[in-house]
């Protein structure tokens, strides 16, 4: 500390002169003579302050290669995922030295406009956000984006099992047009028909139209609707909305129109659905966590294979 202190003042002071004045301003913490800082300078570098640049540089690259939002915990499940042995103490110190940290989500603003005159399909999910394989539970919500060419509109839908982005539209109005091309987006990357399945969503009038109804029922899924105003009957749903508007949108704006948001978008879906690491997942990407349960079912299928034949 002493010497850091030393090197930037040195040029304009001196070295014997700041020597002298901090050794009589504070004998017992900050004497040091001249020659004690030389010999600091010339000792060569101790083997935990080497190992503590090399783990920075590591720390930093991961930090930078997601979204500058992992804090002290996930830096280190992602370190530790890379082959690091390295402890949560520790990441959190050089993180701290670094000057960096992980993202914090801010309050959420509803966009939801309900049509109190159309008819609401039931809820189905009461605030149970959970699924056992995919394709059970879809849930989806709206968010904005402002522009310097107006408002931009997002709309997600993410499967309740693996918490994997299934289908996006970012459009410059919240007509019902914009969440249908998200279903389709869905139904592309999860199959024409899904039988059993459940979308849950708020009170919108997107939501409640017919065809919005009508379009799930093209696929086999049927609608769910929660209670207006009241945020925690589509939780997840805002929670996607909500490290959406912080890991990206928050950070890398301001945005000057729907294209640039549009692709903005579209690189955050693919890293959220591939790379970030979920807690609520075991810490591991959603593409993952879903691949090793259908390769945990596959000794099943082919068990069931064998005795129909």
């Amino acid at each position: 500390m002493t010497v850091d202190y030393i090197d930037a003042y040195r040029t304009e002071f001196g070295v014997e002169p700041i020597c002298a004045v901090l050794s009589e301003i504070d004998p017992d913490n900050w004497k040091i003579s001249p020659s004690t800082y030389y010999a600091a300078k010339s000792r060569p570098m101790s083997a935990r302050a080497i190992s503590d640049i090399v783990t920075k540089v590591a720390i930093f690259t991961i930090w930078q290669a997601n979204y500058e939002v992992y804090g002290v915990r996930k830096m280190w499940k992602a370190m530790r995922r890379g082959g690091a042995d390295i402890g949560r103490d520790q990441v959190g110190r050089l993180m701290r030295e670094m000057g960096i940290a992980g993202a914090r989500r801010g309050k959420r603003v509803r966009t939801t406009c309900p049509d109190d005159k159309a008819t609401r399909p039931p809820d189905l999910v009461n605030r149970d956000f959970t699924a056992t394989a995919p394709n059970q539970l879809w849930v989806t919500d709206l968010t904005y984006v402002p522009t310097w060419s107006g408002m931009v509109y997002v709309s997600f839908i993410t499967d309740v099992f693996s918490r994997t982005i299934v289908g996006w539209r970012v459009a410059t109005n919240m007509r019902t047009d914009m969440v249908l091309e998200s279903i389709e987006m869905a139904r592309w990357s999860r199959g024409h028909r899904l039988e059993g399945l459940i979308c849950h969503s708020d009170a919108g009038g997107q939501y409640t139209s017919v065809r919005y109804t009508e379009r799930l029922e093209e696929i086999g899924a049927t609608p769910s609707i929660g209670s207006v105003a009241d945020s925690y009957d589509n939780a997840l749903a805002e929670t996607i909305n909500g490290l959406y508007k912080t890991e990206v949108i928050h950070r890398r704006g301001p945005w000057k129109d729907v294209d640039q948001v549009e692709l903005a978008t579209l690189n955050w879906v693919h890293w959220f659905n591939n790379e970030r690491l979920h807690s609520a997942l075991g810490d591991v990407p959603p593409v993952e966590f879903e691949a090793a349960w259908h390769a945990a079912r596959q000794p099943e299928t082919e068990v069931t294979l064998i005795n129909q034949g």
